[in-house]
């Protein structure tokens, strides 16, 4: 009889032990990806302010010489414009595009599987071999190169497909007898969805902008294939880096993360905000 209480008390001992582990294994394998994941930046941060002519450990000391470095680079500045405006303009008309398509897929119609499948497909090309049909075919067709002769249609292109699925699902969930019930009101098409579909996704529509405006902003490599003699903040960096590794690398490299980060804060703040003021 007193064997059993003590079996169950191993047992017991042996299942709290297992479950303390498995905890343990759990933690370090979040330390371990969330170092993995951020260690990098805090260097990158770190040595944008480090005090020493070669970019790299150890640290020498504070200072803030290196943005001001940055920054009095004309040829930078005018990359970090060019960004900004692309950005800017592929995240509205890819936006556009994309709230056009969704509400286009809402309905049944022939070939649609086929014509979805062929909208996501700039996701699956390869950026270097898209970068290159991309020259070939400007090539062919004689565009002269240029922010926005050529940069500004691929960064359309690339940025359009996540738009869309950013926005699709929100527009495919709005209950069509809404708009029905406008109409039958007398509203247009063109008044039902100004004054009824419209509200209900302008959060949706505020967050693809500023999502498509990242993924502009930072795209690198089908942009290097068509941009010609002009710079973009990823190009511009890629070329001082293939020429030298000047000290101020990391600097630029900050204020890329930092323009993206707020950014995408900015979405998710004026977002949040109208889906706070939504009645209901």
């Amino acid at each position: 009889m007193a064997a059993a209480p003590k079996a169950h008390g191993a047992r017991r001992f042996r299942s709290q032990r297992r479950e303390r582990m498995r905890k343990t294994l759990l933690w370090g394998y979040a330390a371990v990806f969330f170092a993995f994941l951020y260690l990098p930046i805090l260097l990158l941060i770190a040595l944008s302010f480090n005090d020493t002519d070669v970019t790299g450990l150890p640290l020498r000391g504070f200072t803030l010489r290196w943005y001001r470095e940055a920054f009095a680079s004309a040829d930078l500045v005018h990359s970090i414009v060019n960004s900004v405006l692309l950005g800017a303009a592929s995240g509205v008309i890819a936006t556009v595009l994309a709230l056009l398509l969704a509400l286009g897929f809402r309905r049944d119609f022939p070939l649609k599987g086929l014509l979805m499948k062929l909208l996501l497909l700039p996701i699956l090309i390869p950026g270097i071999v898209g970068g290159i049909v991309y020259l070939v075919t400007f090539g062919f067709l004689g565009v002269p190169l240029g922010v926005w002769t050529t940069t500004l249609p691929v960064h359309i292109t690339w940025v359009l497909p996540f738009a869309f699925l950013t926005l699709f699902p929100r527009v495919r969930a709005l209950d069509p007898s809404l708009e029905e019930a406008a109409t039958d009101l007398g509203a247009t098409p063109f008044v039902a969805f100004r004054r009824v579909v419209f509200p209900l996704i302008k959060p949706g529509i505020i967050a693809t902008v500023m999502f498509s405006f990242t993924l502009s902003f930072e795209e690198f490599i089908r942009t290097l294939f068509v941009i010609g003699g002009d710079r973009t903040v990823p190009v511009q960096l890629w070329t001082l880096l293939s020429d030298k590794a000047v000290p101020f690398l990391p600097a630029v490299g900050v204020v890329i993360m930092v323009v993206s980060m707020l950014v995408s804060l900015v979405g998710f703040a004026v977002s949040a905000q109208v889906d706070r003021r939504r009645p209901g």
